[in-house]
């Protein structure tokens, strides 16, 4: 028996765990917090998983792939049949199932996604993944939401009649240990002298997966506003971090007359090292659950340029950390921005003020206010059948 009933039973479900994904980050790097804690249990129900400490409790969950409208369903099935049996005090959702205490929301609705963002009919996959979500968020338990930004509780509110009060906004977090540890300097010569870049450029950092959703395109317009077609400014230059179509965009960016002036670094594992060894940073996407990216930079000390479709917006203060543009004029107001940040003190002020906003997002400090949501919940479940 639990003594004083602890330690806490806590299922975090996630298909796929310490893989590649923002959102296994986010449960990876959560969980993994959790779990150094006495009074929680964790158990996580994957299908696929990279084991973290000693302390999580990992479970296989099978998933019928095909055909793909299988994926979602059988999925929640087999996991919400596993937890019954496992009778958890709290079930964290990181994925779309018919019943659980906690959803973090790391997208959009898929229904707003396809239809919205991506502008497509809905696929039979498309409506088991939105049905399974409807079933879940309106299901008899009540579950807290979670989404990790302003834009993601937004658009949960448009199409889910649910009280704010159900909702409860987690950022996503960073280890700032990770920059602390490394040597800016020592970065900044090695990685320029990798990429052939003088220490005395001023480098402009984007990081992405996808090219096209994160507006790479807008980026190579902006710079072409700024630099009026590569003819002034010849210190700027465009470092590109990430998987895309490379050939695409450097044919882009020679129309624009500012191939000369980018650099295609592809994927790298050591990210940090590029951070430290750059200027700012820049995310145009067209829309972005959160970014995780713009809270790294912020943590190198570096400004940030972004959209104001990009959920980071949420921890950027125009002006004193960076710069967020509208859509509507989006080049012209980013070239309006780079004028500002060409300037070294500009920057170094910037940098400093976005370094003190990141030290408040550090995943254990994440882990603390997700530990409090969890136990407040318990309590009021205990509550409610005492």
């Amino acid at each position: 028996m639990k003594k004083n009933g602890l330690p806490f039973r806590c299922g975090v479900v996630c298909p796929n765990y310490g893989l590649v994904g923002g959102a296994e980050r986010f449960v990876f790097e959560l969980t993994e917090r959790l779990a150094e804690r006495e009074y929680f249990e964790m158990h996580v129900f994957a299908n696929k998983w990279r084991a973290g400490g000693d302390n999580v409790i990992f479970h296989k969950v099978p998933m019928i792939r095909f055909p793909r409208w299988a994926r979602p369903v059988s999925f929640a099935i087999f996991v919400q049949k596993a937890i019954k049996s496992g009778k958890f005090d709290i079930v964290h959702s990181h994925e779309r199932l018919f019943g659980y205490d906690f959803l973090t929301h790391h997208g959009l609705p898929h229904k707003t996604w396809v239809q919205v963002i991506r502008n497509k009919r809905l696929s039979l996959f498309d409506r088991a993944t939105a049905r399974i979500e409807e079933m879940g968020i309106n299901s008899a338990d009540l579950p807290v939401i979670m989404p990790v930004s302003t834009i993601g509780k937004n658009e949960l509110l448009k199409l889910f009649d649910i009280p704010e009060s159900r909702i409860q906004m987690i950022h996503p977090g960073i280890t700032l240990k990770k920059f602390a540890e490394l040597d800016k300097e020592k970065c900044r010569q090695e990685v320029r002298m990798y990429l052939g870049l003088s220490l005395d450029d001023v480098v402009l950092l984007f990081v992405g997966m996808n090219f096209e959703t994160k507006g790479l395109e807008r980026i190579l317009k902006g710079v072409s506003v700024f630099t009026e077609g590569g003819s002034k400014y010849s210190e700027l230059k465009l470092l590109v971090v990430g998987k895309g179509n490379r050939r695409k965009y450097l044919s882009m960016a020679r129309s624009l007359k500012i191939d000369d002036r980018i650099i295609f670094a592809g994927t790298i594992h050591d990210v940090e090292k590029h951070f430290l060894a750059s200027d700012l940073v820049v995310l145009m996407s067209y829309l972005e659950p959160f970014g995780i990216v713009i809270l790294e930079a912020m943590a190198a000390g570096l400004p940030v340029i972004i959209s104001d479709t990009v959920g980071a917006r949420d921890v950027v203060e125009s002006g004193v950390t960076g710069y967020i543009v509208n859509g509507e004029s989006l080049e012209r107001e980013m070239a309006g921005s780079l004028s500002v940040l060409m300037d070294q003190e500009r920057r170094r002020k910037m940098g400093e003020n976005a370094k003190r906003k990141a030290a408040g997002h550090d995943w254990d400090i994440v882990a603390e206010q997700v530990a409090g949501l969890y136990i407040r919940r318990v309590v009021d479940k205990r509550k409610l059948f005492s």
